[in-house]
Parts: structure tokens; C-alpha cells; sequence
């Protein structure tokens, strides 16, 4: 049987959305880059902060953000769900960080991410 190991987002610029989500997500951080992967960013004429793929690692999934041509065109097909103890503030929050609101239900909030992604706010059951 399968484990998860990751979830891979496209995107247009990866170091800035996985920048987005690590202010989303609590305990996140952009993964540290080594003197060897700084190398070889080099080697290829980029830098982290325009490494086409960036990793965010936490206490749950690692989330890797990866440089695609294309934009987002269609709604997702797969999304996050992220909870919060005060779904109306954290929303508020989330907009401040570049997110925008979707559409409002009644047990959760959609929103869009900076680049359009899809992906719901709610409080713990």
C-alpha cells in the first residue's frame, strides 16, 4: 500500500506562493537551502528566490509549489482544506496575506490563493 509523501501545486512563481503558504499554515516553513543546492541553482543561472520548484515543510505533508508555463485556468481538481478556531478572522487574515474570498457557505469560507488556487477555511468540528 501507498504512503502520501508530498502534494505538488503548478504554479506560475513558486518561491512567492510557497511564501503565501507558509504564512497560511502554522509550523510551515520554506524548506533551507544548502551550500550544495545553492550551487547548483547557480550552475543552472537561478537563485532561490527564482528556483522554479520550493518546498514547505511541517508538521503535516511537505508541500512542493513547482513552475509551470501555463496559469490556472479551471477550477482545481484537488484543493486544501485548512482549519481555524475563528473561521471569519482567519479569512480576514488570509486576505490581508493576497488571498481572496470565493464564495461563502455556511461551515466554510472559498477562497482563491494569490495565483487563483482553490482552497477552504473552516473551524474544527
Amino acid at each position: 500500500m501507498a504512503a502520501l509523501r508530498e502534494i505538488v501545486v503548478d504554479c506560475v512563481h513558486a518561491p512567492g506562493l510557497a511564501r503565501f503558504w507558509t504564512a497560511v499554515l502554522d509550523g510551515y516553513d520554506v524548506l533551507p537551502y544548502d551550500d550544495a543546492e545553492i550551487d547548483r541553482l547557480a550552475g543552472l543561472g537561478l537563485t532561490p528566490e527564482t528556483d522554479p520548484t520550493v518546498g514547505v515543510g511541517g508538521p503535516g505533508p511537505t508541500l512542493f509549489f513547482q513552475q509551470v508555463p501555463e496559469r490556472k485556468t479551471v477550477k482545481n481538481r484537488v484543493h486544501l482544506d485548512v482549519e481555524a478556531p475563528d473561521r471569519e478572522a482567519e479569512v480576514q487574515r488570509l486576505v490581508a496575506l493576497g488571498a481572496s474570498v470565493h464564495r461563502v457557505h455556511e461551515r466554510w469560507t472559498t477562497m482563491l490563493d494569490p495565483e487563483g488556487n482553490e482552497f477552504c477555511v473552516s473551524e474544527p468540528d
